[in-house]
């Protein structure tokens, strides 16, 4: 039981969990958005009333364009409002820690050699 009790209070479950109400919470969101869109769109070049009830040859077709378009602007929304920031962000960290790792690194090697200088005069 205390496996569980651990595997239950650690944080990232919390923060998975989360995650995915607010990713539901947000796909309904685009859901409904892709919705308003195509029907917008529809009514300005005279098409169907409604995207999802197009059909090709009898086949409903109409919701899977809904679901693609759907997918494509999280898709979008994700790279440009979260994955590039964060990419961005992690590579200055990364680039200043680069410098301060090789400044550490420079100055090790000076005390090792004057390290090894002064021992090879004993």
């Amino acid at each position: 039981m205390k496996g569980f009790k651990d595997f239950l209070m650690r944080g990232n479950l919390v923060e998975i969990a989360t995650g995915l109400i607010i990713a539901s919470a947000f796909a309904l969101v685009v859901t409904e958005f892709t919705k308003l869109l195509l029907a917008t769109i529809s009514k300005i070049f005279g098409g169907p009333p409604e995207v999802g009830n197009i059909t090709i040859g009898g086949v409903p077709v109409g919701p899977f364009i809904n679901a693609v378009i759907a997918f494509v602007m999280i898709a979008a929304i994700v790279y440009f409002v979260v994955i590039q920031p964060y990419q961005r962000m992690r590579e200055r960290f990364v680039a200043q820690e680069a410098e301060t790792t090789a400044e550490d690194i420079e100055l090790l090697r000076e005390i090792r050699d004057e390290l090894r200088a002064g021992r090879g005069k004993i």
